[in-house]
Parts: C-alpha cells; sequence; structure tokens
C-alpha cells in the first residue's frame, strides 16, 4: 500500500522528469547545429527549423492538450505524451535527412507538450494549495537543470559521441516516467463534456500563424508575407473569442480571466518568457561571435546562473507559500532585470567574471519569480479547469521562448548580415574589425529591450493584486493564499 507521502514525492518525480525532458531538447540542439548542418549536408536555416518547430508545437498545441485533459484524464495524456516524445526521439537521432528530422522533431513537440500541459495540474490534484509553491519550486529545478543540460550535453554529446545521441539519451528517461507516471498518479475526474473542436482550429490556426510570421522574420527579415500572418493569427482570435462565448465546455474558459489574479500571473509568465530567455540567445551571440568561445565554452559560462536557480527554487517555492507568491515573483521579475543590466558592461575585452555575475543574479530572480508565480496561476483556477489552465501557461511561456529567439536574432543583427548573424548565433563565424563594434551595439540594444519587457513584467506581478485566492473542491473545504 503507498503511502501519501510517497505518491506524492513519486508523481512529483514523474512531472519532474517529463520537465526535465522537454526543456532539455528545448536548447540541447542548439550547439549540435553546425555538425547537423554539416552531416546531412542542407543549410544552416533549414537546421534552425529542428529548434523552431519544436517550440512552435509547444506554443500551438499545449492549451489545447491541457483543455483535453480535463475530459480525457491528465493521467491518460501525461502518459502518452511521455510515449510519443520518447519516440519522436528515437525517430530523430535515426533520421537520414533533415526534412524527416523536423518532422520527427514535430512529433518529440507534440508529446512535450502534452507532458507540459499537464504538469502542472497534476501537481495542482495531488497537493493542497499551501504546498505548491514548494513543489512547483522543484518543477522549476526541472526548467533550469533542463536548460543548462540542454547547453552543456549538447555539446558534449555532439563533440565525443555525436549529434544523434541528444536524442537518444531520451529513450531510457522516457521509459522510467511511463513507469512512474502509470503506478503513481491517480485518474483525475473527467468531466463529462465533448472537446471544443472549432475552438481548437481557431485557436491553432491563430498560433500557427503568429508563430510562424514572427520566425519568418528572424530568418528573412521583415516582408509583406510574414507581416500579414501576424496580422491575421490576431485577427482569427476575434471569431475564436466570440465561438468561446457560446459554448458551453470552451477550450479556454474566458470566465476565468475575470480573475485578476490569473489574468495578470498569466501575461507576467509570457512577458517574462520573451524578456529572459531571449537573454540566453544574445550572450551565446556574443561569446561565440565576438570573444571567439566555442558553443561548449559559451554554455558553460552560463552553468551558475542556472545551478543556483536550480538549488534555490524548492527553498524559494516554500517561502512564497509563507509570504505569498505576489511578493516573491515581484521580487524575482526585477533581479532577474538586474542581473541583465550586469551585462551592459561587455565589451571586446570585458572579464568574464562579469557574465557569470549577471547570470547569478538572474539566476536567484528566476528561482524566485517561477514557482512563485506558478503557485499563483495555480491557486487562482477552478479547479475543473486546471488542466486547461496548466496548458495556458505553458503555452504562453512557450510563446515567449519562441519570440525571445525572434527578438534576439532580429534586433541583434540589425547591424549585421542576417545570415552572419545565424552563423554567429551557432558558432560558425565569428566576428573581426569594424563589425565587431557594431555587432556589439546591436545586443546592447536587444538587452535594453529585454530589460524593458521584464520591467513590464514586474509591473504586471505588482498589479495582480495580493487578495485571498479562494480554493473549492468538490468536497467544499477552501484554502487560501495570498
Amino acid at each position: 500500500m503507498q503511502s501519501m507521502v510517497e505518491r506524492k514525492s513519486m508523481v512529483l518525480v514523474s512531472v519532474l522528469l517529463g520537465t526535465l525532458m522537454s526543456a532539455i531538447d528545448a536548447t540541447i540542439v542548439i550547439l549540435a547545429i553546425p555538425t547537423i548542418t554539416d552531416d546531412l549536408s542542407t543549410s544552416l536555416f533549414l537546421s534552425i527549423w529542428t529548434i523552431i518547430l519544436y517550440l512552435l508545437v509547444l506554443a500551438v498545441l499545449t492549451t489545447q492538450l491541457g483543455s483535453m485533459s480535463d475530459t480525457y484524464g491528465r493521467r491518460k495524456l501525461f502518459i502518452v505524451g511521455f510515449v510519443i516524445f520518447t519516440i519522436g526521439s528515437g525517430l530523430s537521432g535515426a533520421s537520414p535527412d533533415i526534412l524527416l528530422l523536423i518532422i520527427f522533431r514535430g512529433l518529440q513537440g507534440i508529446g512535450a507538450a502534452m507532458i507540459q500541459a499537464n504538469g502542472g495540474a497534476i501537481i495542482a490534484d495531488t497537493y493542497e494549495a499551501k504546498e505548491r509553491g514548494r513543489a512547483f519550486g522543484f518543477i522549476s529545478l526541472g526548467w533550469n537543470i533542463g536548460g543548462v543540460l540542454g547547453i552543456v550535453l549538447g555539446g558534449i554529446i555532439t563533440t565525443f559521441v555525436g549529434w544523434r545521441f541528444i536524442f537518444y539519451i531520451n529513450i531510457p528517461i522516457g521509459i522510467l516516467g511511463v513507469y512512474l507516471g502509470w503506478r503513481y498518479i491517480k485518474p483525475s475526474e473527467r468531466l463529462p463534456s465533448k472537446i471544443d473542436l472549432r475552438g481548437m482550429l481557431y485557436l491553432a490556426a491563430s498560433l500557427s500563424a503568429i508563430s510562424y510570421g514572427a520566425t519568418d522574420i528572424a530568418g528573412q527579415g521583415t516582408s509583406l508575407f510574414n507581416i500579414s500572418l501576424i496580422v491575421a493569427g490576431f485577427l482569427i482570435l476575434a471569431p475564436f473569442i466570440l465561438a468561446e462565448r457560446k459554448v458551453p465546455n470552451p477550450i479556454i474558459n474566458l470566465k476565468a480571466f475575470s480573475n485578476r489574479i490569473l489574468t495578470f500571473s498569466l501575461i507576467a509568465a509570457m512577458s517574462q518568457a520573451i524578456g529572459y530567455i531571449s537573454v540566453v540567445f544574445i550572450l551565446i551571440m556574443y561569446l561565440q561571435g565576438i570573444r571567439g568561445l566555442t558553443p561548449f565554452q559559451a554554455g558553460l559560462l552560463l552553468v551558475p546562473g542556472y545551478v543556483i536557480a536550480s538549488f534555490l527554487s524548492p527553498r524559494m517555492g516554500h517561502y512564497s507559500d509563507i509570504v505569498g507568491p505576489r511578493i516573491m515573483a515581484t521580487l524575482g521579475i526585477f533581479l532577474m532585470a538586474v542581473g541583465v543590466l550586469f551585462y551592459f558592461f561587455l565589451g571586446v575585452n570585458t572579464t568574464y567574471w562579469v557574465v557569470i555575475a549577471g547570470s547569478l543574479v538572474s539566476g536567484i530572480g528566476a528561482s524566485m519569480f517561477w514557482p512563485a508565480n506558478n503557485s499563483s496561476v495555480m491557486s487562482s483556477a477552478p479547479m475543473e479547469i486546471y488542466g486547461s489552465i496548466s496548458g495556458l501557461l505553458r503555452t504562453l511561456s512557450n510563446i515567449g521562448t519562441l519570440f525571445s529567439f525572434v527578438m534576439a536574432i532580429s534586433v541583434a543583427s540589425a547591424s549585421v548580415p542576417r545570415q552572419v548573424a545565424f552563423e554567429v548565433f551557432a558558432g560558425t563565424s565569428n566576428l573581426v574589425g569594424g563589425v565587431t563594434t557594431k555587432f556589439l551595439g546591436g545586443i546592447h540594444s536587444a538587452l535594453l529591450i529585454s530589460i524593458l519587457i521584464l520591467v513590464v513584467a514586474g509591473m504586471l506581478s505588482i498589479l495582480r493584486g495580493s487578495k485571498q485566492i479562494k480554493e473549492e473542491t468538490k468536497k467544499g473545504p477552501k484554502v487560501t493564499n495570498k
């Protein structure tokens, strides 16, 4: 007979594994891009799509799959997500050409979307509101470890074993995740409702158009085609909202957004992703393009921030249960902005300790923001739509990650040819002469935009309010969270 403590712990481990695996694969391909391009005899732009499509699929599908879990069961979709991700990983590693690799990366993205959409909801199902901050702290640890492992492992595995093994390492992790999910996660109560297919199609079309248009800007520059796609994507949101108001079981319950805490917490999550994750891309371009470091060396300099965030996230999550998520999340977001300020001192010969110091300060801020903000979102959501809100949270964060990539490439490359910016990002080219100063100016401009976005996210975090969040279960007990 499983004890309650054992079951909660193993559920947390299962969700943490899924989080870790999907986070690793968001970054592990970055440092392998030059090798993949050479081995598969393809272009750098096509290779970049192994990153973009993965993020695009996550951005489009996570909300829908989160909503489906409320109907078909979170445990089932979570386990199926592990299976699909593991199969997609094996096929990606065995891909004979770039087009099949891109397609199989999309399959990976489908599995990762199922995992991400349900992780937060499963934690909310398993833990009481007063315990969730600490639990989400461990999940944040997974994101941070995954991010740094993706960067470092991508360089190590590609250099010493081969790029195909950056995908093969997911297979044993996936098998373990399936077993733990099947054994320890309890089936959630299902809503007797039909899937909002029309809403799914509207939202998928909207996010696909916006995401593809944005990534096309990063790859090709501004054009009538990609601007039209983005405008069309936003216009599609109008019929989507109208349709969602008329169906009894909408894919996104718009009434939930009458809760100011929930609304501002979700927008803060997306703003934070846009402003903070773009800094990683910017720093990689600086360290490789201007300082001439190898991709692996550049990744190692970012390790301290991820390590400190991973170490502190569970503790900061516990503190957010005590003082309330608004205080912790707001302090965290402003600390991240302060950390990015360090990078304004970067020049052609600046000591690398500036990079490490900024990484540490930002890491401390991240360890405060992520668990507190996630706890605020899930504690503000009605229990019957946990899956939908968990999926929406991850969707907005994934859209933020995608836009971060676009912003970093577009702004930093304003002073150099876009192809050169891509080559610098991938580690296949270094800058010399006068163009270095121009590129450094572009990097500083991109960092300034990141700071402004983080400040906006901080203001949203303050404006969410500090009133009590009431959580009602089927049985009627209520708990509060600040």
